[in-house]
C-alpha cells in the first residue's frame, strides 16, 4: 500500500534545468524535505536499495537510464543522514557492471564508497497478488528493508509510459522478465502483473528523473527531450498520474495507473493528490509527450489482427543485423528471425506468430524496430 498522508498522497514537483550536480543535490533534499525528510522514509541501521532504471549499457545522454547526478544526489542525501545503500538493477541487456558503468552510475557510486548489489541471482517467491496468484524471480538484492526505486521518464510501447509503477519489473532477475511477455501478452494482463509486483516490493520512496526524458520510440530507441522536472512521491499510481498531467496523457490510459489504483496501490484522482513544491502548470510539458503507439483491439481472427493491429516493424536502412530481436523475443522459436544467412538482411517478422509484447523495439539499441499501425487501424482508431 501507499506510504501516502492519511488524507492525500503527496507529490512533489521541482523544476531543474540541467545535470549540474549543486542543482540537483540543492532540488532532492528540498523534495525530501517537503516529504518530512528522510527520517520518515527510512531509519537507522535498515539496510537501503537503491533502484535506478538501468535498461541497457547506454551513455546518460541517451536518456535510457538514471541520470548519475539524480542517482548521486539521492545516494549522498543517504549517506549524509547515517544510512549507507547499495543500488543495482537487472537489464534486459548485457550485465549488472556494464550497465551501471555505461550509465555512468558505477563511477558516482565508487566515488560514494556504494557497492553493487547482487542482481545476477535470485530467488523464487510466491505471492498472493491483488489480481493474482503470481510467482517471481527476484534479484536477492531485493532482500533489504527499503527500496528508494528512481525511474526515469520514458515512453513505452507497450504500456505507454514507463515510470514508477513499472520500474520495479527491474527487480525480476534477467530473462525471467521475457517469460512474463510471454505469459502476459495482453497489456492489460502484464499491467496487472506490474501492480502485483510492486505491492510485493512495497519501495518507501519513488524520485523520478524528468530532467531529459525519453518520447516517442522509447523505452530505448525513442527522442531524448528537455523535461526539466524532478518528481517524488511514496505514491507511485500518483506520481505516475501526475506525470501523465504534465503530458498530456489521460491518466485512465495508462494501465498501470488504472490497475495500480484499482488494486489500492495508490490514487490517481486529482482531488486526492496534494502537489507539493512548484506549480504544475509552469512545469506542463509543451505539446505534451510523443507516445509510441501500440493500443490493439480484441480480436479472434489473425488476419484482422494482423490487418488492423498495431505491430513491431523493422527499419532495414537503419538495421544493423545485431539479431538482438531475436534473441530478446520470449517466444521460442522466435517470431522474428533472419532471412537467409544470419546478419545478411535485416530479421522479418511471422506476425501470426508475434504477441505484440515489443521486448525487440524495447531492446532494439538502433531504434530501428518501431511501432506500426495498419492503414485499417488508424480509420477505426480516428
Amino acid at each position: 500500500m501507499s506510504q501516502a498522508t492519511k488524507d492525500k498522497a503527496q507529490v512533489v514537483l521541482l523544476s531543474c534545468s540541467d545535470y549540474e550536480y549543486s542543482r540537483v543535490k540543492e532540488k532532492i533534499d528540498q523534495g525530501i524535505s517537503l516529504l518530512g525528510g528522510w527520517s520518515t522514509l527510512v531509519q537507522p541501521g535498515e539496510r537501503v536499495l537503491i533502484k535506478p532504471n538501468l535498461l541497457a549499457p547506454e551513455p546518460p545522454e541517451r536518456a535510457v537510464t538514471t541520470h548519475p547526478a539524480v542517482f548521486k544526489a539521492v545516494a549522498e542525501g543517504l549517506i549524509q543522514y547515517g544510512i549507507k545503500p547499495a543500488f543495482g538493477d537487472s537489464p534486459a541487456v548485457s550485465s549488472p557492471e556494464k550497465a551501471a558503468a555505461k550509465a555512468g552510475l558505477l563511477s558516482a557510486a565508487e566515488e560514494l564508497g556504494l557497492s553493487l548489489a547482487d542482481f545476477k541471482t535470485g530467488e523464487n517467491i510466491n505471492y498472493k497478488g491483488y489480481f493474482a496468484e503470481r510467482s517471481y524471480t527476484i534479484a536477492r538484492a531485493v532482500s533489504c528493508d527499503a527500496i528508494i526505486s528512481l525511474p526515469k521518464l520514458k515512453t513505452h510501447g507497450l504500456t505507454h509510459l514507463t515510470g514508477a509503477v513499472k520500474n520495479q519489473f527491474g527487480c525480476v532477475v534477467g530473462f525471467n522478465k521475457g517469460a512474463f511477455h510471454a505469459k502476459l501478452p495482453r497489456v492489460e494482463d502484464f499491467a496487472r502483473m506490474l501492480v502485483d509486483l510492486n505491492l510485493y516490493l512495497r519501495p518507501r520512496l519513488y524520485i523520478m528523473d524528468g530532467i531529459v526524458l525519453m518520447e516517442g520510440n522509447g523505452p530505448r530507441g525513442g527522442t531524448p527531450r528537455r523535461g526539466g522536472i524532478l518528481i517524488m512521491s511514496t505514491d507511485p499510481v500518483a506520481l505516475d498520474a501526475t506525470i501523465c498531467r504534465l503530458a498530456g496523457v489521460s491518466p485512465e490510459k495508462v494501465p498501470t495507473v488504472k490497475y495500480g489504483a484499482e488494486a489500492g496501490l495508490g490514487v490517481f484522482q486529482e482531488e486526492k493528490i496534494e502537489l507539493l513544491g512548484d506549480n504544475i502548470k509552469s512545469l506542463l510539458l509543451a505539446g505534451g509527450i510523443r507516445l509510441g503507439s501500440a493500443r490493439s483491439l480484441p480480436l479472434r481472427s489473425q488476419w484482422l489482427n494482423n490487418a488492423i493491429n498495431p505491430r513491431p516493424q523493422i527499419q532495414a536502412e537503419t538495421c544493423i543485423n545485431c539479431g538482438l530481436c531475436i534473441n530478446s523475443c520470449p517466444l521460442r522459436p522466435s517470431a522474428v528471425d533472419w532471412q537467409g544467412a544470419a546478419g545478411e538482411k535485416a530479421p522479418v517478422y511471422d506476425y501470426n506468430r508475434c504477441i505484440r509484447c515489443y521486448c525487440c523495439q524495447e531492446l532494439c539499441p538502433e531504434g530501428a524496430i518501431g511501432i506500426y499501425t495498419p492503414w485499417a487501424g488508424r480509420v477505426l482508431r480516428r
